[in-house]
C-alpha cells in the first residue's frame, strides 16, 4: 500500500522532517530528503506492525479488509 508523506525543512536543526498524515504521530527526520524518506519508511513499518499487533489483541471485534 502506498502512503503520502510530507517533507519539510527543519529550520531549527537543519535537515528535513517527514511525516505521514494518514498515520497520526508517525514522524521521522533525516539530513537529506533521501535519508528522511528511508527513515520514514522504517517508522511507518514499525507503526503498522504495532497497529496490527494491537488489532490482533481485540478478541471480541471482527476485523475486515475493505478496498477503496
Amino acid at each position: 500500500m502506498n502512503y503520502k508523506v510530507v517533507i519539510e525543512p527543519d529550520m531549527e536543526s537543519g535537515g528535513y522532517v517527514v511525516y505521514c498524515p494518514m498515520l497520526r504521530g508517525c514522524v521521522s527526520e533525516g539530513e537529506t530528503i533521501d535519508e528522511a524518506l528511508e527513515n520514514i519508511k522504517k517508522a511507518m513499518k514499525g507503526y503498522l506492525l504495532v497497529l496490527e499487533e494491537e488489532l490482533a489483541k481485540k478478541k471480541d471485534a471482527k476485523i475486515y479488509e475493505v478496498a477503496v
